[in-house]
């Protein structure tokens, strides 16, 4: 009976506290290393990136026909890539990251979704890895798991714990039955001095709850965030996370970046989130230090967005879209994948971006090389369906 009290005790000081997105950190936990030095990051565009505008073909004559105030290549200030790409001004930060042979991105690729052009749908499949073919049929086996959380049975000698999913928004690409940490910046753990040493007091022979309390305490001291501008201060915050836990033992990590749904305004409502992109791979690589020689980083999005501008300047939801890769893993300077054309028979269903690649395939490309999967596993267990028999050769 004391030891319920106890724990209701806690729950309630715990749940006073913090947020609910910060609970599963109160679970001790005891990071395990994966054999080997690699490590993989995952970042999730949520909204729908504009592939076109991010990394922008100007090459392709028809670029300037279709979007009279979008994309306009290095005459509107992007940077030459290679002679027919050009890179987004607020991009330009990772231009020392392209020259050094560390960024890179694959274009026109896109998940197996189609058509419906919902985010919901089309994240739910992204980080499902799956073909999407019980979309709307309600929740099946096919879409119960993420792709990240499948791996980690998978990677030889692995123990588990190895992964961690940071930020505010529902992150399902680390679902399912492998254990995995998490961590919000939204958490909010205010114990005072008094608290502290009370709850230090009670657990002091309750060795399990004096481990969470320990470890409540530390996450409170983690997470201390100032207020302005918080949307910047949260991708460092949860880059600089990842990277720390990256250092240490955790080799997979996995967050998302908001605000890529540009229907109207393009041209400014873009920069930000550009912006927050390239200060997020600067600060890994910054606070990674020599660990980023191991590392690949891959920033995906659902879908691309239509090839023309609409009325309100900006662009609505489409296909085939961008990957950004990134880390000294990678080799970079080249994008990637075949170019499919802009013009009309080249478009997939009159207005979108004609997919010439699978984005799975570079993800899988990815994980394969940097722990040692299997053709079989990737085809079987981590992407079912894709066809993987001739992935892209993206790491050093």
């Amino acid at each position: 009976m004391i030891q319920i009290d106890r724990r209701r005790f806690l729950h309630a000081l715990m749940g006073g506290a913090c947020s609910a997105a910060a609970m599963p950190a109160f679970v001790p936990m005891s990071l395990a290393s994966v054999p080997g030095d690699r490590r993989f990051v995952a970042i999730l565009l949520r909204g729908a990136m504009d592939g076109l505008d991010a990394v922008q073909p100007y090459g392709d004559p028809l670029l300037r026909k279709l979007r009279r105030n979008l994309s306009g290549g290095p005459e509107k200030g992007a940077l030459d890539l290679d002679g027919f790409f050009a890179l987004h001004p607020a991009l330009s930060p990772l231009m020392p990251l392209w020259r050094s042979g560390e960024l890179g991105f694959a274009h026109a690729v896109s998940t197996p979704y189609r058509d419906r052009r919902s985010h919901f749908d089309g994240q739910d499949i992204l980080e499902a890895g799956t073909g999407g073919a019980d979309i709307g049929s309600g929740p099946g086996a096919e879409m119960s798991s993420g792709w990240l959380n499948r791996l980690l049975p998978l990677i030889p000698g692995a123990r588990f714990e190895t992964a961690y999913a940071v930020g505010t928004d529902q992150l399902s690409i680390l679902d399912g039955a492998a254990p995995h940490a998490s961590w919000s910046p939204e958490s909010r753990l205010a114990l005072s001095t008094q608290a502290q040493r009370l709850l230090q007091q009670i657990y002091e022979s309750d060795a399990p709850f004096h481990s969470a309390a320990e470890a409540a305490i530390r996450i409170s001291a983690e997470t201390a965030m100032p207020e302005a501008n918080r949307g910047a201060r949260d991708a460092e915050a949860l880059a600089s996370f990842a990277a720390d836990r990256l250092n240490r033992d955790t080799r997979i990590a996995a967050f998302s970046l908001t605000g890529w749904d540009t229907h109207r305004n393009q041209t400014a409502a873009l920069s930000e989130p550009l912006e927050v992109l390239a200060q997020t791979i600067l600060t890994l690589k910054r606070d990674l230090g020599r660990t980023w020689d191991d590392t690949v980083v891959m920033a995906m999005t659902e879908f691309g967005r239509t090839v023309r501008e609409n009325g309100t300047r900006g662009t609505d939801h489409g296909t085939g879209g961008l990957m950004v890769m990134a880390g000294g893993a990678v080799k970079g300077r080249q994008v990637y994948g075949s170019w499919p054309g802009l013009g009309e028979s080249d478009l997939y269903a009159g207005r979108d971006l004609m997919p010439t690649a699978d984005v799975r395939s570079y993800a899988g490309a990815a994980i394969s090389g940097l722990f040692g999967l299997s053709a079989s596993d990737i085809e079987t267990s981590i992407f079912p369906g894709l066809d993987f028999a001739a992935p892209p050769r993206i790491l050093l």
